[in-house]
């Protein structure tokens, strides 16, 4: 499978109009960053060729979107019972908002390609390394921790910014001390990434686990893109949102290899369409 880098649009419903549906319906925020997570469903979902309706959910604190709860935001809530994007629907079952249970979605609407290797040590390599960048206390979620000082204290940074920046803070448990090391694991996560790269690229094999394409490649594909993004070309950015990507201190740079970013490119090219889809 080959696309071009060209972009693409998508239409979007509202929530009220979604939960008069079935099928399958995705919900997301409408706003121009590259988040991992929703990059990552979304990547799944299109891999798997599963033609999904867009929904337009409102995450607070989303850029352009004020902070707290709106109408949208509570009706997201109401559905779902949280209040985090991205958030997958399938006819009536109760919506999934984390990422293990949309994989596993996936996998059941449409076995082909399997994303979820079927030799139980790559299956559990894979949901480990997977856990380390998607999951709680991961490397994306670290990474968000640094954002919280940097964007807080960004010279010129707004009010409106200022408290987007502390509701994140807020969400991710963001504290000083969790703070002081977060760059550290995201150091420690970029390295492990390296190395199971290079023991593939070892022993022949041009994807993160095993043999085969598997989630692993698409999640790395889109955490990636918090870290060293893509260039406006490929990747266009809200006003003011690209300075807080790929700020990364010296060592976790310097960890960031070039093959790890040639195998972000590789993926997006050969499996992905290109993050910010509207």
């Amino acid at each position: 499978m080959h696309i071009e880098f060209d972009q693409v649009s998508r239409s979007y419903i509202t929530i009220d109009e979604a939960k008069k549906q079935s099928g399958l319906r995705i919900l997301l925020p409408e706003i121009a960053v590259p988040g991992p997570w929703f990059e990552s469903c979304k990547g799944i979902f299109y891999v798997k060729g599963l033609e999904f309706i867009a929904v337009k959910g409102s995450n607070p604190g989303t850029p352009g979107i004020a902070i707290g709860m709106n109408d949208t935001q509570s009706q997201l809530v109401e559905w779902t019972g949280q209040s985090s994007l991205p958030v997958v629907v399938w006819n009536d079952e109760l919506p999934r908002s984390h990422w293990i249970a949309q994989l596993h979605l996936a996998e059941r609407l449409q076995a082909e390609p399997a994303l979820i290797p079927s030799n139980a040590e790559d299956r559990i390599r894979m949901f480990g390394l997977a856990n380390e960048l998607m999951g709680e206390n991961g490397m994306v979620w670290d990474y968000r921790l640094t954002m919280v000082p940097a964007g807080i204290n960004a010279p010129g940074a707004t009010p409106e910014q200022q408290a987007l920046f502390r509701f994140l803070g807020d969400k991710y448990g963001y504290t000083e001390e969790t703070g002081k090391h977060a760059m550290q694991r995201v150091c420690e996560r970029i390295t492990m990434m390296d190395a199971q790269l290079s023991a593939q690229k070892a022993r022949g094999s041009k994807f993160l686990i095993g043999d085969t394409f598997s989630a692993l490649d698409i999640y790395w594909a889109c955490a990636c893109g918090l870290i060293s993004p893509m260039d406006d070309a490929r990747c266009p950015m809200a006003t003011g949102m690209r300075s807080a990507y790929g700020q990364l201190d010296e060592a976790s740079d310097a960890a960031l290899s070039d093959a790890l970013i040639a195998h972000r490119d590789f993926i997006y090219e050969e499996y992905l369409e290109l993050p910010i889809v509207f």
